[in-house]
């Protein structure tokens, strides 16, 4: 009898643990991309600006008006466009956003840490949906732990109840304070029906509305979302200041050029580079430890197989019959 109710109060405790993630920017184990990161290749180049309102509970009090769609386009900069409650940022990028090895992009709000505790801050938090045409969006599966019976309140800062932990929360945008992207991996959608992963050429940010009463939010499992509610200003709701690339599509090596014979692509890739030549090359391909993983010399236009070879960077090195040399770095995806 003892066994079993241990096992019972066991069983009762475990369940009442909620999932920790990864901590606010500048603690050990934080995901946070710095503005500054060399992670980055690029950033969202077009965005379209569907505002909400100040307050959805009043909405005689009009749009949120603070910034515009160009403060979302290019590098972040802390200049930001506030979406208000249940707005929506629609961004495309020069080139599409490829699934590589961890996460692909990372989207950096205006957030604020509680100056008294740096695992707390002044978030305001959105959805994510991705798509490979424009038309279709999948969203990414989130989870927010935080308590939902307190509101967390958007006006008389500061004061502790103003304030979330990151560790609470999974798959949000506005995880992580100004300067910080929150990141997203596409691996979470791979085998999402109508969605291809290595063509994300459109990212959709929602505003979360952090009401835990009559106009709330909930995350995938169901749980409310409590973020700062209400903010009834013009920079009410989620304040976008950028998107940044960490895996895209090269558009380099796709074209013939008077200094370069040959072509290949897609970098990054999957399975097949395809090579485009008419003539001799010496091809070396060598992992990021300096270990050769393939050599083969061509003649003309070929599909080289590389599916045997592990996930990871590597380098080309290719040479023509006058001992002309190029090289270039090259990813293989998963």
């Amino acid at each position: 009898m003892k066994t079993i109710f241990l096992a019972f109060c066991f069983t009762v405790f475990a369940s009442t643990i909620k999932a920790q993630f990864a901590p606010q920017a500048g603690i050990v184990g934080s995901t946070a991309i710095h503005k500054g990161s060399s992670q980055i290749v690029g950033w969202a180049t077009n965005c379209i600006i569907n505002r909400g309102w100040m307050d959805i509970a009043n909405p005689s009090l009009g749009l949120a008006s603070a910034g515009d769609s160009s403060n979302a386009v290019g590098v972040a900069d802390n200049l930001i466009v506030s979406l208000g409650d249940s707005g929506i940022a629609t961004l495309s990028f020069a080139s599409p956003i490829i699934n590589g090895i961890g996460a692909d992009f990372a989207i950096f709000e205006n957030g604020f840490l509680n100056a008294t505790n740096n695992e707390e801050a002044f978030l305001e938090l959105a959805f994510v949906e991705v798509s490979s045409d424009g038309i279709n969006f999948f969203r990414f599966p989130t989870t927010c732990n935080t308590q939902d019976t307190q509101q967390i309140t958007g006006t008389g800062m500061p004061n502790t109840g103003d304030y979330i932990k990151a560790r609470e929360i999974n798959n949000l945008a506005g995880k992580y304070i100004a300067n910080y992207g929150t990141p997203f991996d596409l691996d979470d959608l791979k085998n999402t029906s109508g969605l291809n992963v290595n063509h994300i050429t459109h990212i959709r940010i929602i505003d979360v509305i952090g009401d835990v009463s009559q106009h709330r939010s909930y995350d995938s499992e169901g749980n409310k979302i409590n973020d700062p509610y209400p903010t009834p200003f013009p920079t009410g709701g989620f304040d976008l200041d950028a998107v940044a690339v960490l895996h895209q599509v090269s558009t380099r090596s796709t074209e013939f050029s008077t200094s370069q014979p040959f072509a290949f692509y897609p970098n990054p890739m999957v399975e097949n580079l395809y090579f485009s030549t008419k003539e001799k090359l010496t091809i070396h391909l060598v992992n990021a430890w300096g270990q050769e993983a393939f050599n083969k010399v061509i003649y003309q236009s070929e599909t080289i197989s590389l599916s045997t070879l592990q996930p990871g960077i590597y380098y080309l090195s290719v040479k023509d019959n006058n001992n002309h040399q190029w090289k270039e770095k090259i990813i293989k995806l998963p």
